[in-house]
């Protein structure tokens, strides 16, 4: 079953995953798959595409399968030339905070704000998400939609 609590704790570990991939990646070791494994934890790319519309994207803004996907975490595909590895940036950690989350059913929908902090500090970058979640066949909380974007800054 789904519940607003386990989303929330999946938002968390996804966030925590992010920076772990980071945090080997300046280890030197294994980045890529560090990702690897965060995509297998969080979504359900295992059971079908997943709508992945990653932050930093204009080229092929749409990931629907494993490889779009790892690609945008690590870079170094050349089919996807605009990435440069958001995963590896690297993040110190991610906050969120969340407009709302609502549960139907068999489906759990959360949306808000989260902010990555970089490791070499500065400002926060904010983003805004849209995150959709089912079971997997397995019973498992998988995220089968992720839309994000930088927010709106008028001309």
């Amino acid at each position: 079953m789904i519940t607003e609590d386990s989303i929330s704790s999946a938002q968390q570990a996804w966030g925590e995953g992010i920076v772990k991939i980071g945090k080997v990646f300046l280890d030197q070791g294994d980045f890529k798959a560090a990702a690897e494994d965060h995509i297998n934890q969080f979504y359900n790319y295992q059971e079908g595409e997943v709508l992945f519309k990653p932050t930093l994207t204009s080229v092929k803004q749409f990931r629907l399968d494993f490889e779009g996907a790892l690609s945008y975490f690590v870079g170094g595909n050349d089919s996807y030339p605009e990435d440069h590895g958001f995963a590896i940036k690297p993040w110190a950690n991610v906050r969120w905070e969340s407009t709302g989350i609502k549960v139907i059913g068999d489906v759990g929908f959360a949306m808000g704000n989260y902010y990555f902090t970089p490791v070499e500090g500065g400002d926060d970058v904010k983003v805004e998400y849209t995150f959709v979640y089912t079971n997997n066949s397995e019973g498992q909380l998988k995220i089968v939609l992720h839309d994000s974007h930088l927010p709106y800054t008028p001309a």
